[in-house]
């Protein structure tokens, strides 16, 4: 058949990119496996309309019917999650995090704060099938083909003569297969993206199924997904301002307030934890700070779940001090950021100050552990050291859900919603990151009666034993008692243990610690 003039037909322009290294011509290539040498030492790049990319594409699922060896089937893709596919839809129209939300939801007068641009950048990885291709017993007739036309620096794919755009089928087979990306590509299906939302594209041609298989594992398998504290310190790049203001709806509110908390915390250098908090969740070797440090993710997990969670609900029986009702954006406390910021730094310097004057056997013992250079000078290791749960998640969150639930349970008695300072009605919004504000908070909050309370927890918690059950050196009696938090149980099994300790004491701080375990059934 003769080639109609270029200009007149569907003709896509492709990159050639040249990967290919002389020691692979030493790799074991065996057709019969699947394992063919790739007939070309480059791969293309290019862009097309999403519609008709997913027009052009078909989708070889593997199946488990019929019990077949897994070594004999020759299909790649995992089964299609429609549910994944929508998300995806919905994303690209609507961005993160509006695309989580209900279709209510988006409609409420200040859900267009969430709004997002929705980019797919990621490439989908594709073959394009050669001549004579067979697939799943047919063999691919020349109407269905793309034709490669080679050049210099570039490929011309010349699509099928009959390719009429998004509602095109092929006679047998369609021309492109997915190696991965297809639950991208479902996403545009019958969907109401812009006809002109373009995808990037990577394509092989005339790849062997064995290599398309090896394509998906090593991009699916391999790559390390990213971490989440590195994520969460992406969160001031993502966020508006507005974000900080709010409680209800979407979790982001939550997470971005309690990610500035954590930020403050590392960045105040009148904070306990100044520059001790693993903000990008790296390894020791790639960090400043060599010590112990929990990372900005286990932290902000642990605020989400004490101070800064809700009110009410059916398992809120004790809420958070710098949490909401429910449906509501307002503070139950009115509170500022600095002032939420304050109040941290107060509490963990308050128990730092008792753990370094503590002569508790426990304290003297974490003294004395060797191995223990890579702290700050003058760091004590019974408040920072290897062996300290107060190191840990472990030992952070037990002692945020101490904070937060005794003070909770007294909040009338210790008058908090009448603390004021001297800047809070002239900056309501006052960040938990401005370190002047946040210092002339704590110089406030100091003068109060929660001030007070809190102290007296501290000098409690202080007589606690802190190490952790890889000690060295420890009686097997203790370290079976310590072992009992690690792992996830260990949260609640810390909070119990802490709030015991508290309950032997007088006054005020015994009084809070039963009303707190009677109202989380722990008594």
């Amino acid at each position: 058949m003769p080639k109609k003039p270029e200009s007149d037909r569907n003709t896509v322009t492709a990159l050639k990119v040249h990967q290919w290294m002389p020691a692979w011509n030493e790799v074991r290539w065996d057709s019969a496996q699947g394992q063919a040498k790739p007939t070309k030492e480059y791969f293309l790049m290019f862009s097309m309309k999403a519609s008709h990319l997913k027009a052009l594409t078909g989708v070889h699922r593997r199946s488990v019917k019929g019990g077949r060896a897994r070594a004999l089937d020759p299909n790649v893709q995992r089964g299609h999650e429609e549910e994944r596919s929508h998300l995806i839809r919905e994303f690209v129209q609507h961005g993160f995090p509006l695309c989580e939300m209900s279709e209510t939801k988006r409609k409420q007068p200040d859900a267009g704060d969430l709004r997002k641009p929705g980019w797919l950048p990621t490439a989908i990885l594709v073959n394009i099938l050669p001549s004579k291709a067979r697939r799943n017993g047919k063999q691919i007739p020349s109407e269905d083909l793309i034709e490669v036309e080679d050049r210099d620096s570039t490929v011309l794919l010349h699509l099928p003569e009959t390719f009429s755009g998004a509602k095109w089928e092929p006679q047998e087979i369609f021309p492109i297969e997915v190696i991965d990306g297809q639950h991208r590509l479902w996403a545009f299906e019958d969907s109401e993206v812009h006809d002109d939302f373009e995808l990037p594209v990577v394509a092989f041609t005339d790849l062997d199924r064995g290599w398309q298989a090896y394509l998906f594992w090593s991009v699916n398998i391999t790559p390390k997904k990213i971490n989440r504290s590195l994520a969460f310190d992406l969160y001031p790049l993502l966020r508006q301002q507005t974000w900080l203001d709010k409680f209800a709806g979407h979790s982001i509110y939550r997470e971005t307030r309690c990610q500035e908390l954590v930020e403050a915390l590392w960045s105040n250098p009148e904070s306990p934890w100044h520059l001790r908090i693993n903000m990008l969740g790296e390894t020791k070797e790639n960090r400043e700070y060599k010590g112990p440090s929990a990372t900005q993710a286990a932290w902000v997990r642990s605020l989400m779940q004490t101070l800064v969670k809700q009110w009410e609900g059916t398992s809120k029986r004790i809420g958070g001090l710098f949490g909401p009702p429910m449906s509501a954006h307002d503070l139950v406390l009115p509170w500022n950021r600095a002032m939420q910021a304050a109040v941290l730094i107060y509490a963990g310097n308050s128990l730092k100050h008792q753990i370094k004057s503590s002569t508790a056997e426990w304290a003297k013992y974490l003294r004395k552990v060797k191995g223990q250079e890579d702290l700050f000078d003058g760091d004590d290791p019974a408040f920072y050291g290897n062996y300290s749960l107060l190191s840990t998640d472990q030992g952070i969150r037990g002692f945020l859900f101490i904070i937060n639930d005794l003070c909770f349970v007294s909040s009338e008695e210790l008058h908090l919603a009448e603390w004021r300072w001297e800047e809070r009605s002239a900056r309501k919004t006052a960040s938990a990151t401005e370190v002047d504000s946040v210092l002339i908070a704590i110089k406030s909050f100091s003068k109060s009666p929660a001030a007070e309370f809190i102290d007296s927890i501290a000098k409690v918690l202080a007589k606690y034993d802190w190490r952790t059950s890889s000690t060295p050196d420890i009686s097997e009696e203790i370290r079976i008692r310590q072992g009992v938090f690690r792992g996830s149980s260990g949260y609640k099994e810390m909070r119990m243990r802490l709030l015991d300790q508290l309950e032997s004491s007088t006054g005020q701080v015994g009084k809070a610690a039963k009303l707190v375990k009677k109202a989380l059934g722990y008594s």
